[in-house]
Order: C-alpha cells, then sequence, then structure tokens
C-alpha cells in the first residue's frame, strides 16, 4: 500500500481486564469483533479487526473521518452489551506503509505508532485519545466533549446510539420495530443520550481535511 493514503488506526484495551474472568474477556471480544464488522459493512471499510496481546485489539479505516462515528460505535456496542468491561481507545491518525499480510498484527506506519504510543499516554480514567496529522486542538477538543456525553449512556440509550450510527435504519419508527419497544421510547432514548448534538461533531470529523495539516 502506498504510504502516502492516510488512515485511522483505533488501539484499544479493555480496562481492568485482569480483575475480569476470561469469560468476560470473550465475551467482551465478541461484542468488540461483531461490531468491527458492523460498522466496517455500514460504511464500506475493511477494518481487520485483530486482537493482541491478550486485551489489546485494533481497527484501521482507510477514511480517516470516520473516526468519531468509530470511536462512538464501539462505545454504544459494549455498554449496550451484556459486559461490565469497558474499552479506552486510541485514535492515530497517519500514512500507513502496509496493512499487514492477514490482519493488523504485521502492519506498519505511522498511523500505527502514533496509536499505541497514544495509548501508552492515555490516563486510565480516559476512554478515547486523539493525536496524529491533520488534528488541531479543535479536533481534540471534539473528542473530549464526545468522552463526556458517551460515559453518561445507559444501556439501552447506547443500544440506541449504536444502531443510529450503523446508518440502516433512521426513522424512530422502524428502530422502534426492531427493538420492540414505542417510537416514543426511541425519543426519549435518543434525547436523553443528546445523539442530536453530535451531528454538527460528526460532520466536522467526517469533512475535515486530515491531509492539509
Amino acid at each position: 500500500m502506498s504510504d502516502s493514503l492516510l488512515c485511522a488506526v483505533l488501539t484499544g484495551d479493555l480496562i481492568k481486564s485482569r480483575q475480569s474472568d476470561t469469560a468476560a474477556v470473550e465475551q467482551t471480544f465478541d461484542i468488540l469483533h461483531h461490531a468491527a464488522h458492523h460498522f466496517g459493512s455500514a460504511w464500506d471499510q475493511d477494518v481487520r479487526f485483530t486482537r493482541y496481546r491478550g486485551d489489546g485489539w485494533q481497527i484501521v479505516l482507510t477514511k480517516p473521518g470516520l473516526l468519531l462515528d468509530a470511536a462512538l460505535y464501539f462505545i454504544a456496542q459494549l455498554k449496550a452489551g451484556k459486559t461490565r468491561i469497558a474499552t479506552r481507545i486510541s485514535v492515530g491518525v497517519g500514512t500507513v506503509e502496509t496493512l499487514g499480510s492477514r490482519d493488523l498484527s504485521d502492519a506498519t506506519g505511522p498511523a500505527f505508532f502514533v496509536s499505541g504510543d497514544r495509548l501508552a499516554d492515555m490516563g486510565r480514567n480516559r476512554m478515547i485519545a486523539l493525536a496524529g496529522h491533520g488534528i488541531s486542538k479543535e479536533q481534540v477538543a471534539i473528542i473530549d466533549l464526545a468522552e463526556w456525553i458517551a460515559a453518561g449512556w445507559t444501556a439501552t440509550q447506547a443500544e440506541v446510539i449504536a444502531i443510529q450510527l450503523e446508518g440502516h435504519l433512521t426513522r424512530h419508527e422502524d428502530i422502534a420495530e426492531k427493538l420492540g419497544v414505542t417510537r416514543q421510547a426511541i425519543q426519549s432514548r435518543l434525547a436523553g443520550a443528546g445523539l442530536s448534538y453530535f451531528d454538527n461533531a460528526l460532520y466536522a470529523m467526517r469533512t475535515h481535511d486530515y491531509a492539509s495539516h
């Protein structure tokens, strides 16, 4: 792959995984793996979900503008899933030299280095961090506020958020039918989760010119 292609690499690790039993950790990774599959299908991305170092994982986005969508989606899926284990997510934007042979275990390039280094520097109480090419203080501020809002989602709110971020179902009536609840319940959950306030932030991150900085 050409090293002129900018990517966003999301590197994560499970929070307090060593205090959790093996079954809970495996269940959490099942949720993450399925989330990666659904997100990739929804946005036409081969995210190449890769697990490493026991409690670590990684995906790549060849459209870096989707980085906020992806981070929120993974957080929402874990909150909605039947697991008590959360994840930290470090997003690194940069060029890549190779996306690896079968998965990301032998991938390399600045985007991977930045993502991994930022994860190592993250505080244990943080959920999302962002660094790399084309990232300014404005993008970091968006991530900080997004993390603060997402931290307050309930499981039922997160379930609806995940469906919305997939983009397949957008009408409240359709989401209500899928979940077996009323349209009013869906509207209440979305309002409580503050998703409408993400619209401008998601658009700003999707359309930002990461290559020009």
